[in-house]
């Protein structure tokens, strides 16, 4: 039976795709204090200096502004780390459990990001492809998550895809954005960034994957239309 946390593509219902999404405001459901999560078990190789990585990002049409990176959980910041899977040098594996996405290297190797996924009843999981890159995208919400929050309604404008909020500082989508397809679809999901930095290491989007937005740009950078992505189970 098809649900939000699994799917394969011949079974994904467009219907299901559409209720994912990225939410104009966060619900944050915090791991259990003292706890560590599941996840992957990985070992850390090497560190950048997090004072520059973390820095105000240069070049860009609206700032990306430095964060404080020491209110962030370091197993949440970016670093190169053996990896404990075969999947091919240049994919993407995306970690639910452990809050992490890994680009893959070399065999055994990747560099490891923190993430925020999806909350309670909208996590999902699957094989799927990077079809399209867009910096300071526009963001347009689904009709039904429009129906779950009306709030919503009153944030958007018209944008060249419909009613949304427009890329650049008060977009949910943050400074770059991956869209995932499968089987030819638009699945609904997204890789992104994020102006709430200090939510990644929690369970807060509709099913899409949130990166701070210095993460997301160097990964961005590295990635090509056709790239492969799985999200493993919780």
């Amino acid at each position: 039976m098809l649900t939000r946390r699994s799917f394969t593509f011949p079974a994904l219902s467009i219907a299901a795709a559409g209720l994912a999404g990225c939410g104009s405001r966060s619900i944050v459901a915090l791991p259990e204090i003292g706890s560590a999560p599941k996840g992957l078990t990985t070992r850390t190789l090497a560190r950048p200096n997090y004072a520059e990585v973390y820095t105000e990002y240069p070049g860009e049409r609206f700032p990306i502004m430095a964060i404080d990176y020491q209110r962030i959980d370091s197993r949440y910041l970016r670093q190169t780390v053996e990896f404990p899977r075969d999947d091919k040098p240049g994919s993407i594996v995306v970690d639910p459990a452990g809050y992490h996405l890994y680009f893959v290297e070399s065999p055994r190797v990747a560099t490891r990001y923190g993430v925020g996924v999806g909350r309670e009843g909208f996590g999902w999981s699957g094989a799927a492809r990077i079809n399209m890159k867009r910096d300071w995208a526009d963001w347009v919400p689904p009709p039904e998550m429009i129906a779950r929050d009306p709030a919503i309604r009153a944030q958007l404008e018209q944008t060249p895809r419909g009613l949304g909020v427009r890329g650049g500082s008060k977009s949910p989508l943050g400074a770059r954005t991956l869209y995932l397809f499968g089987e030819g679809r638009d699945l609904g999901y997204r890789i992104h960034g994020t102006f709430e930095p200090y939510t990644v290491g929690t369970n807060v989007s509709s099913g899409c994957i949130r990166m701070i937005n210095q993460d997301i740009a160097h990964l961005y950078a590295r990635v090509a239309p056709g790239t492969p992505v799985t999200v493993l189970p919780v």
